[in-house]
């Protein structure tokens, strides 16, 4: 019998609250854009009350903001987590393709999360916030980066120099990402690699 989660019970409402409002908050501001959506059209599609989305998102933004710092936290995790004989290199990619793994496997879902990363990309104050966490992630997977190896990052570039290329990569593939895209792993693996093609 599988176990289940250790995470109380009240803990785990919270989250599923907060991951229905967020993906109807999502799949609202991708179709209709970010000007043309208010709390009022995410609660109703959520059913839920205003009240309740303003426990746990402070404006429409804020989702998405929300959204992103789980998608980071999501990418340092599993850096941290790859095998440390793993050439740095590798560990990153693998690491910052996390969060879109599961499109390779399911094109729905993938084309939801396209919709989603195009939103960020289009809305000047999402990017804008987009572009914020990204530094917060390149922050995080160099600290990591420099633990794995034995760097001090405040002497050696290369932990920020290689976590930077890295999300360079990443917003590469996702401006060039496509509806009907299905390998964007080995996008993203070619776009990684295209310094040693130069």
């Amino acid at each position: 019998m599988a176990t289940r989660s250790h995470t109380p019970l009240a803990e785990r409402k919270r989250q599923l609250v907060a991951e229905e409002l967020r993906d109807a908050a999502l799949m609202l501001l991708a179709a209709r854009g970010f000007d043309a959506v208010t709390v009022d059209d995410i609660v109703a599609t959520a059913g839920m009350s205003r009240r309740t989305f303003f426990r746990y998102f402070a404006s429409k933004e804020d989702v998405v903001v929300q959204f992103l710092a789980d998608m980071g936290t999501d990418v340092v995790t599993e850096l941290a987590a790859r095998p440390k004989n793993e050439p740095p290199s590798v560990a990153l990619r693998r690491a910052i393709w996390r969060p879109l793994s599961g499109c390779a496997d399911q094109p729905d879902h993938a084309e939801r999360i396209r919709i989603v990363v195009r939103l960020i990309l289009d809305t000047p104050a999402l990017h804008a916030r987009w572009l914020e966490r990204q530094i917060q992630w390149r922050s995080g997977l160099a600290a990591e980066l420099a633990a794995r190896h034995d760097r001090d990052p405040s002497t050696d570039p290369y932990p920020q120099m290689a976590a930077g290329m890295a999300m360079l990569a990443l917003d590469a593939v996702l401006q060039q990402w496509r509806p009907g895209d299905d390998d964007l792993a080995g996008f993203f693996a070619e776009v990684v690699e295209a310094d040693q093609k130069i």
